[in-house]
């Protein structure tokens, strides 16, 4: 079987992207990612600098119980509950993948070489509950290269600030709208100011934001091919490259202001652009579309392993690709407007179903855990 790392031993398209200011993470982990080396193959060629993780991630890992026996059986005879044996087989895999990266944070001052974990995603609209959580999950980690990863629902944002006040680094997920993408940025600038206000060291903070790319495509499409007309088909796949280059449109714009060169002088860090839900879902487009089409310095993109083994194949990186279409890209959202497409709507949608799939994916985590330590003749 081909391995990324056996495949890339001359990262190729990845080093062009390192040269073009784009750090290339993993969207994938897993114990036996960690145990076989593979994570440090991929780290060690340079071919990823960064490991996002989210609860469909965890599940299909844990759920396979692969890696994971002496765990759970330990925690079997604790008697643990399912929630626990969940958050201590997650926050292991998080703790042991930073320290697998810890060389790569040392080497680019705390911008990469970071592991994302995510609050339990049944908390995203409680405020103070993700909160709690955020806190809980640093000190269970207790790596200083791990990112929470917060929601951006109307609750998340102001738990964006408060944790980022206190210093934690967070990655904020969930992200499908221009709106709630200034509105995340804000949430982080208030939570420097925060943070600057209780004595913290704004150099220590670093932040993500996660914008969904493909699930837009995917939404978007389905309703073009409904309507049918010639004019609405030209628009298919045009979507989310559009709405993810105004969003670092967006970008540009906030980290020139005013209010954000008062916390550059105290040495803040900007809150990079991520882009997520990079694997591209519709076989009709190239497997390298949300990478080759969204290269702009200083941004972030975190690939599964299909989508990072693609691009070291055959990516065909050629400079920025995003700065120079802003007009097209206004162009394309008013003209899926002028269709009847309420782009205010699918967004929503967007945000209302990845919530969903994230609580769903959860549960059925929760569910495969409970069942193991059942197995071991322990009540859950």
């Amino acid at each position: 079987m081909n391995t990324v790392t056996e495949a890339i031993a001359v990262p190729g398209a990845l080093k062009r992207l390192a040269d073009e200011g784009v750090s290339v993470w993993l969207d994938d982990l897993s114990r036996r990612r960690i145990t076989s080396g593979s994570l440090a193959d991929l780290v060690a060629s340079g071919s990823a600098v960064g490991v996002t993780t989210n609860p469909s991630i965890f599940q299909a890992a844990i759920g396979s119980g692969e890696g994971y026996e002496e765990q759970l059986a330990d925690l079997a005879v604790r008697g643990v509950t399912v929630d626990e044996a969940v958050r201590m087989m997650t926050t292991a895999d998080v703790r042991d993948a930073a320290d697998v990266l810890r060389p790569v944070y040392d080497a680019s001052g705390g911008r990469d070489g970071r592991v994302s974990i995510e609050v339990d995603p049944r908390l995203a609209h409680d405020t103070g509950a993700t909160v709690a959580e955020a806190r809980q999950l640093a000190w269970l980690v207790d790596r200083p290269n791990v990112m929470i990863k917060i929601p951006a629902t109307k609750a998340g944002l102001p738990a964006v600030t408060e944790v980022v006040g206190l210093g934690i680094s967070v990655n904020v997920t969930l992200i499908f709208s221009l709106e709630r993408y200034r509105e995340v940025m804000a949430a982080y600038l208030a939570g420097l100011e925060k943070a600057r206000e209780r004595g913290v060291d704004l150099s220590t903070v670093h932040s993500v934001a996660s914008f969904f790319v493909s699930r837009v495509d995917s939404e978007i499409d389905k309703r073009l091919t409904a309507l049918g007309t010639e004019e609405a088909l030209a628009l298919r796949g045009r979507a989310a490259l559009a709405n993810a280059r105004l969003a670092y449109e967006a970008y540009e714009d906030v980290f020139a202001s005013a209010r954000w060169l008062a916390l550059a002088g105290d040495k803040a860090n900007r809150q990079r652009p991520l882009w997520a839900s990079t694997g591209v879902k519709d076989p009709a487009y190239k497997d390298t579309l949300y990478v080759d089409e969204l290269v702009a310095p200083g941004t972030v993109n975190t690939m599964p392993e299909a989508t990072l083994y693609a691009v070291a194949d055959h990516g065909e990186i050629t400079g920025d690709t995003v700065t120079g279409g802003y007009p097209q890209a206004r162009a394309d959202l008013a003209a899926l407007e002028r269709l009847g497409i309420s782009y205010d709507e699918v967004v929503q949608q967007l945000e209302d179903e990845g919530v969903a799939k994230f609580e769903s994916a959860w549960q059925d985590l929760l569910d495969a855990v409970s069942t193991s330590l059942d197995s071991k003749g322990v009540d859950a």
